[in-house]
C-alpha cells in the first residue's frame, strides 16, 4: 500500500513587525485621517495619490542602509532588471511625481497624501515594517514662511484630534545649525565626511529613545544593544562629541532665548548664520499668528533621520502619557515630523526646488490616541435581523434597509444556522436587538425586537423557536410598519448613526 501524500497545511502566523488593527484602532485611525485632511483642505492643499512601488533609485538612498538595494526598503527585480522598491515615505514618491510633472504644475504645488509605508528594518517596541502615514508638501516656496505653515499646520491637527494645548509641542530646528557645528569640529566636505555626518545626525536623532549615554557611544566608536547587534558609530574624537552634545543642549525654553544661546556656537559659520536667519524669520512668523503660546518651541536635539533634510525641520512630540508594551507608564513622544528639502526634487531635473513637508506616522499616532480615549470611539454594534425562513430574505433585506434609511446599523444574518446559532451570532457581535419575522409573525403582519441589553444571559438557554414564544423575554412585537418605531424603543436614541 503507497503512503499517503499529508497536506501540507501552513501554519497562520503574522510577519515581525507588521500589525492586525481590528474595529476600534481602525476607527482611531480613520478619525485621525479625516482630521489632519480637513485641516489640510481649509489650508488649501490638494490630495494626490502616487503609487505603492516606485522604482528603487528613483525612492533614492535616505534611509540607514548600505550597497544592496533592498537594504531598508523591500525591493525586487521587476522583469526588465530593474530593481523596484515599496515605497518608505510620501515625499520620495512625491518628488519623483514632481519632477516627472513639473511643467504642467501650479507652483508652489499645496499637496496632501496618506497612506501606507514599508521600512524593512529590525522591528521592537513602537516600531512596524509597514504604518500609515499622512502628509502635506509644499513644493516651490524657497522662504522660511512655508516651513512656519507646516509647523502651524501640524499644530492645527494636533488641536483637531483633541489635543489640550498643553499635550503637545512642535519641536523646531535647522540642520544648518549642524553643519556649523560639524564644520567647527573638522568633518570634512567629502564623501567620507557625508557619511560621517549622516551617523552624527542618526545618533542625535536616537537621543530620546536611547538617552545620552548610548548615544555619546553612536558618536563615538560606536554601541551593541541588548541583543547584540552593533551599530558602526560616526567616529568623533572627544572634543567633537562634547561639541555635539553640548549643541543639543542649548534650548533654553522661548524662541528668542534658544537663538540668543545659539549664535555663540555657530562662530564664524556663514552655514550657522543662514540657519539662525531662517529660524528668526520662522519664529517670527509663528508669534505673529500665536504659536508662540507653548506649542512650538526650537530644540537643537531635533535634526530627524531622513537624510534628505536640507534646511529647517520639525518634530510633533506628545506629552500625554500612554502605556508601553511592559504596561509601564510611558511618554509617547514623536507623533510626526518633516523639513525643508530643497535637493530632492534636484536629483531628477539637477536644479534646486525648493520643498518643505510634514508627515504624521498615523498607526502609532491613533493607537496613543484611542488609549487616551479621545479618537476611535466605540460604534454602537448593529442589530440583527435574523434570517429564520430562507425563502424570505428579500423581505429581510427590505427591512434592513428601512433601518439603514432610518440611521440605524442593521445586517441580515448570512450564515447558514438555525436560530440558536444566530442568537448566538448577535450575543457575539455585541448587538442591541434583534429583528425576529418568522412563519408565524409573517402570517400575522407583525414583527418582533427583542431587546439584548441582558447579553448572554437573555440568549443562552433558547432552544428552538417553540421555547422563545412561551419565554419571549425582553421583547416587543408589533405591526410591520412600526419596526423602525419598535427598534428605537429598543436602543434608545444613543444606538443610532443619526
Amino acid at each position: 500500500m503507497s503512503k499517503k501524500t499529508k497536506t501540507f497545511r501552513p501554519k497562520a502566523r503574522r510577519p515581525k513587525g507588521l500589525e492586525d488593527r481590528f474595529a476600534a484602532l481602525a476607527r482611531a485611525e480613520a478619525d485621525l485621517l479625516r482630521a489632519a485632511s480637513t485641516v489640510y483642505e481649509r489650508h488649501g492643499f490638494e490630495p494626490l495619490s502616487t503609487p505603492a512601488l516606485e522604482y528603487a533609485d528613483c525612492l533614492g538612498k535616505f534611509l540607514p542602509d548600505d550597497d544592496r538595494p533592498n537594504e531598508g526598503v523591500f525591493a525586487f527585480p521587476d522583469d526588465d532588471k530593474q530593481w523596484m522598491a515599496l515605497r518608505y515615505d510620501l515625499t520620495a514618491p512625491l518628488a519623483r511625481f514632481v519632477a516627472e510633472n513639473y511643467d504642467g504644475l501650479p507652483k508652489p504645488l499645496r499637496r496632501y497624501a496618506a497612506g501606507p509605508v514599508w521600512r524593512n528594518e529590525k522591528p521592537g517596541p513602537g516600531r512596524f515594517r509597514q504604518f500609515i502615514q499622512v502628509d502635506a508638501d509644499c513644493v516651490g516656496a524657497p522662504g522660511p514662511a512655508a516651513d512656519a505653515e507646516m509647523i502651524m499646520l501640524a499644530a492645527d491637527v494636533m488641536d483637531a484630534v483633541g489635543l489640550r494645548r498643553d499635550d503637545y509641542v512642535i519641536r523646531v530646528n535647522n540642520r544648518k545649525l549642524l553643519d556649523a557645528i560639524l564644520e567647527n569640529i573638522g568633518v570634512a566636505q567629502t564623501d567620507a565626511g557625508a557619511v560621517q555626518r549622516l551617523r552624527v545626525l542618526r545618533a542625535i536623532d536616537k537621543l530620546d529613545r536611547l538617552g545620552v549615554d548610548a548615544v555619546e557611544r553612536l558618536l563615538g566608536a560606536g554601541r551593541k544593544d541588548a541583543s547584540g547587534d552593533f551599530t558602526q558609530g560616526a567616529g568623533l574624537d572627544a572634543k567633537g562629541i562634547a561639541a555635539v552634545l553640548a549643541y543639543t543642549r542649548a534650548g533654553s525654553g522661548s524662541l528668542d532665548d534658544t537663538l540668543a544661546a545659539l549664535t555663540p556656537l555657530m562662530g564664524a559659520s556663514v552655514t550657522g548664520k543662514d540657519g539662525l536667519d531662517e529660524l528668526r524669520a520662522i519664529a517670527a512668523l509663528l508669534q505673529s499668528c500665536g504659536y508662540d503660546d507653548g506649542r512650538a518651541i526650537i530644540d537643537p536635539s531635533i535634526v530627524r533621520g531622513l537624510g534628505y533634510y536640507t534646511g529647517p525641520v520639525f518634530e510633533a512630540d506628545l506629552r500625554i502619557e500612554t502605556v508601553n508594551e511592559k504596561g509601564e507608564a510611558a511618554r509617547f513622544g514623536a507623533a510626526g515630523g518633516g523639513g525643508r528639502y530643497d535637493d530632492l526634487i534636484a536629483r531628477f531635473r539637477g536644479q534646486p526646488v525648493p520643498a518643505t513637508g510634514f508627515s504624521f506616522g498615523v498607526s502609532r499616532f491613533a493607537a496613543a490616541m484611542h488609549a487616551q480615549g479621545r479618537l476611535g470611539a466605540s460604534v454602537a454594534a448593529p442589530v440583527i435581523i435574523l434570517a429564520l425562513e430562507k425563502d424570505q430574505m428579500p423581505a429581510y433585506f427590505a427591512m434592513a434597509t428601512d433601518l439603514r434609511k432610518a440611521g440605524i446599523r442593521a445586517e441580515v444574518y448570512m450564515g447558514g444556522s438555525g436560530m440558536k446559532a444566530q442568537m448566538k451570532y448577535a450575543d457575539k457581535r455585541g448587538a442591541p436587538a434583534v429583528v425576529i419575522v418568522g412563519e408565524d409573525e409573517r402570517a400575522s403582519g407583525q414583527v418582533t425586537v427583542k431587546n439584548l441589553a441582558l447579553g448572554a444571559q437573555l440568549s443562552k438557554d433558547i432552544k428552538d423557536n417553540r421555547e422563545w414564544r412561551e419565554g419571549r423575554p425582553a421583547q416587543e412585537s408589533a405591526p410591520a410598519e412600526k419596526l423602525v418605531d419598535l427598534v428605537r424603543a429598543a436602543l434608545g436614541p444613543q444606538d443610532t448613526l443619526t
